[in-house]
């Protein structure tokens, strides 16, 4: 279950048909029209539904301003078998990743990027957590998470899929613009804020590719 607050996080779980267990609504709080007309949707939608006070809306928000609008909402699950690969592909690996906010930051890139879905292995943070949801700008929703409890798992996954595997590591690495990724499977690894990317991935041989930076930060 994820904490949804606000008119556009409600607005997603509306286009989305997500369900809604539980619907919090302060009308006082309430400073657009639009969070009022979409409140009188939402409530007979969710499992439960209140009215609640500002003041009991302020002990349990995390935002400033949610619009008055506050639910518990079931997060979107997928298995491997759920998702379907074409012969251009895009996948993108996170093994290890710690912080909430960098992995919603991934997840939102990833939409933009038009990836097919994020492969999970070793994770270190709840795909629950309410800054997942924020820095994905709920994408979370809408993005295939398929989350693996081992790297092996994931390497088994991948390799009968027939995906070109490129490790995110500056040593001794190609820029990524070096390769041809038209009509292959590609998944690129990233590994955790602190270690990197796990031995496993090193003993299949793969490519490694960096970024190109023209400025001098680190």
């Amino acid at each position: 279950m994820i904490i949804t607050e606000g008119l556009w996080a409600h607005n997603l779980l509306v286009e989305h048909d997500v369900f809604i267990d539980t619907f919090l609504w302060c009308p006082e709080a309430a400073y657009a029209d639009e969070a009022r007309k979409r409140a009188v949707e939402l409530a007979p939608r969710a499992h439960l539904a209140y009215q609640v006070s500002e003041r009991t809306l302020a002990r349990i928000s995390e935002r400033d301003k949610p619009d008055g609008l506050f639910s518990i909402a079931q997060l979107p699950t997928w298995e491997p078998q759920d998702v379907q690969l074409g012969e251009s592909s895009l996948i993108m690996v996170a093994d290890g990743m710690k912080i909430p906010g960098n992995l919603g930051t991934l997840i939102r890139t990833l939409d933009a990027a038009g990836a097919d879905c994020l492969v999970l292995t070793n994770r270190r943070t709840r795909l629950t957590h309410p800054k997942v949801f924020r820095a994905s700008q709920g994408m979370i929703l809408t993005m295939p998470v398929v989350d693996f409890e081992r790297t092996e798992d994931a390497i088994a996954w991948l390799q009968p899929n027939k995906v070109n595997v490129y490790l995110a590591d500056t040593d001794d690495a190609k820029s990524y613009r070096s390769f041809d990724y038209s009509l292959t499977r590609t998944s690129f690894v990233l590994g955790s804020e602190r270690y990197g990317i796990p031995k496993p991935w090193y003993k299949m041989g793969c490519e490694r590719v960096f970024i190109p930076m023209l400025g001098s930060a680190d």
